[in-house]
């Protein structure tokens, strides 16, 4: 498995992108769509699953004290 700090910039990375889209998709930017709907969804899901798997990682490397 990669570090936890790749899951962890993974994770901010498609959590920005699940936010990203649906702005520029509200400002016409970018079509509105149910498939791209979705796939900002699932981007924001998936960074959020990324990302909390990264923190239990660093979390679990730490050497007790």
């Amino acid at each position: 498995m990669r570090s936890p700090r790749f899951l962890l910039g993974l994770g901010l990375f498609l959590m920005l992108l699940g936010i990203v889209i649906p702005f520029l998709m509200i400002l016409r930017v970018l079509p509105l769509g149910f498939a791209l709907s979705f796939f900002s969804w699932g981007a924001s899901v998936a960074g959020l699953a990324l990302g909390t798997i990264g923190v239990a990682m660093m979390v679990g490397e730490r050497p007790d004290r």
